[in-house]
């Protein structure tokens, strides 16, 4: 992997810098993976897809859950009650992602993929299974090829965001993604400089 060290200063609404750094290339055969990281808000991206960090009723919610079904509007909640159950309750378990249009979102797609909480059992496997489910709906779909990704489990399911950024990293260094982009965008600084850190810009 060859990592460039640059920065690109782009402004949010707030008139306060957003800051976005390249993670580098990542090789896949012969095809290469552009890699950001950027201090921003998930629903403006112009990627081809975004992914919500769910529950695992697709109900919509809080945080980045609940930014994205307001920012998409009604037609993604309905979207979602589209969705077969797989079990009472449950249209994606935790680990496993569906896909929707993105409605009104600049994106074209949503990926939907639940993170596990902090304390479950297997969380670590659970957050990487996460990453890696959006991931492969992304790369698996023939009208994507830029992705955008916040933090999955960070905010209510309470999983510290220093670990997860090293799981996200070590998700997208242990196999190959059809994808030109993967970008991941953080709200707040400090989960902005937390995964800057894991990986390595």
């Amino acid at each position: 992997m060859g990592v460039e060290p640059c920065a690109e200063i782009r402004n949010n609404p707030g008139g306060e810098p957003w800051v976005r750094v390249s993670a580098g290339y990542f090789e896949y055969d012969r095809h290469m993976t552009d890699v950001h990281i950027e201090r921003g808000d998930l629903t403006v991206q112009d990627t081809d897809a975004i992914v919500n960090a769910a529950n695992e009723a697709l109900a919509g919610g809080g945080g980045v859950d609940g930014a994205i079904h307001a920012a998409a509007g009604r037609r993604l909640f309905e979207a979602c009650r589209q969705i077969d159950e797989v079990r009472p309750g449950v249209r994606c378990p935790t680990g496993e992602a569906r896909l929707t249009p993105g409605f009104d979102l600049p994106a074209k797609y949503v990926i939907h993929t639940v993170g596990p909480r902090y304390s479950m059992p297997d969380a670590q496997e659970l957050l990487g299974s996460a990453f890696a489910s959006a991931l492969e709906v992304a790369s698996d779909h023939p009208d994507i090829r830029t992705v955008a990704l916040p933090a999955i489990s960070c905010g209510v399911y309470g999983y510290p965001v220093a670990e997860a950024a090293s799981i996200a990293h070590a998700v997208i260094s242990e196999r190959s993604y059809d994808l030109d982009e993967i970008r991941f965008v953080l709200f707040s600084a400090d989960d902005f400089s937390a995964f800057s850190d894991a990986f390595g810009t």
